[in-house]
């Protein structure tokens, strides 16, 4: 996945168009709703902010805090690591989380770009 092309690339105007008829990259709808799906979720969302306020936690630290099994813990991370939300490092045997800011940041532009009024 390429992250910059989230907020760029996914409707284009034909400039050469007397109507300036929108195009729609699908594709890149597709992956751009996929990773707004990984983080509306209550559950994902409460990891999302536990990692803000403590980075650098394990899933036994995170299902423990949230008070979930650790199963359903471990899936919702999953998800949100194919999202690119969180990294992953490795320490021995066990696995930490922490948020990538980065991602965050692509997605919070991107519905901000979204949302915003063109017209102006």
């Amino acid at each position: 996945m390429e992250p910059s092309k989230y907020s760029s690339n996914i409707i284009s105007f034909n400039e050469n168009s007397l109507n300036s008829t929108a195009k729609i990259n699908y594709l890149e709808v597709k992956k751009a709703a996929a990773i707004l799906r990984a983080i509306n979720h209550k559950l994902r969302q409460s990891i999302i902010k536990l990692l803000e306020e403590r980075s650098n936690l394990t899933v036994t630290e995170i299902y423990v805090k949230l008070r979930v099994e650790q199963s359903v813990a471990s899936q919702h991370l999953a998800i949100l690591r194919r999202a690119e939300i969180v990294k992953t490092t490795r320490e021995g045997k066990n696995i930490h989380y922490n948020l990538n800011a980065a991602r965050l940041e692509e997605v919070n532009t991107f519905v901000k770009d979204l949302l915003s009024d063109d017209d102006e």
